[in-house]
């Protein structure tokens, strides 16, 4: 098979796979429900709150992934965020139960095919790789049985009075220029600083602490940083795209600290909505978008309201 062939077939595959999941999301918000944000201690999620990870490697998924894990936890109701290939529910002693449906989670990736590897040898030309996504079915431990005791037992999340402690480490070490003062949160890029209202300005503090997360968010697309397209005027769909990696930044890293992140404004939802449908409508080349790479590997919480 030729290298065009190949290409073209891997970027196929890509495609398709990038539109299900957007597919996915996009249905979540339809129904009026943000993936990122889970309905942690209700009767919908029994499960804590916590980045999903694979309970046979600890390894915690990244990307996409999560919101996928966490839409699949928050539709069957599971008791909590661990998973397993099939393969790995054996190994480990136990099984998936019969009858049970699994989740696709998606790995990123890239490899250079035989042929090219002759091809560069022979040229002295570098050889070029080819970005692959791949698809694989995990089953969360509620849908497993036999599983040893350490690892079907849900780790309970961290106790409240360490979340304020672990936020303050956390903007320390981004090395960002974090202001706390004023009545309004927002980064200003062309200063690099972050500004958030004091805690004691929230009916919540719960609030403050999700804020935070959500300007260290914009903070992370410094031209220094991770060099984001920072200008879209507010209403616009660059503007909507940003508040879409932000808010997301801040979920991911609420999990991970332990903190019960709150809804943003109904009224952004038609924002992600707009730019969710024209990704999906625009990704129909043969190979993905730049923003199917964004969903595989977002930005860190290193570090605009």
């Amino acid at each position: 098979m030729s290298r065009h062939a190949v290409r073209t077939r891997a970027g196929e595959s890509r495609a398709s796979l990038y539109d299900e999941i957007t597919d996915k999301i996009i249905a979540e918000l339809e129904a009026g429900r943000v993936p990122w944000i889970q309905p942690w201690g209700t009767a919908a999620a029994k499960a804590p709150l916590a980045m999903p990870k694979n309970a046979s490697t600890g390894r915690q998924y990244s990307g996409v992934n999560v919101l996928i894990l966490w839409g699949a936890v928050i539709e069957h109701g599971f008791t909590g965020q661990s998973w397993l290939t099939f393969r790995q529910a054996l190994s480990l002693g136990g099984h998936v139960r019969k009858g049970e449906r699994g989740t696709t989670v998606v790995y990123a990736d890239r490899f250079i095919p035989t042929d090219e590897k002759r091809r560069a040898a022979e040229t002295g030309e570098e050889a070029q790789a080819i970005p692959f996504l791949k698809r694989f079915t995990v089953f969360n431990t509620d849908q497993c049985d036999d599983l040893p005791i350490e690892i079907a037992t849900v780790v309970p999340p961290p106790p409240p009075g360490m979340i304020e402690p672990r936020i303050e480490a956390l903007i320390k070490a981004s090395g960002i220029d974090f202001r706390v003062g004023g009545n309004r949160a927002y980064y200003i890029p062309s200063k690099d600083y972050v500004q958030v209202p004091p805690p004691a300005a929230y009916f919540e503090p719960i609030n403050w602490h999700r804020t935070a997360l959500h300007e260290l968010g914009h903070a992370s697309g410094h031209h220094s940083r991770l060099n984001r397209d920072l200008s879209g005027a507010h209403g616009s769909k660059k503007y909507a795209f940003e508040e879409l990696i932000a808010e997301l930044c801040a979920a991911f890293s609420c999990a991970s600290l332990g903190i019960v992140p709150t809804v943003r404004h109904a009224d952004y939802i038609g924002s992600w909505l707009e730019v969710l449908h024209e990704d999906i409508s625009g990704s129909t080349s043969t190979s993905a978008s730049p923003r199917a790479e964004a969903l595989a590997h977002p930005p860190s919480p290193r570090a605009r309201p």
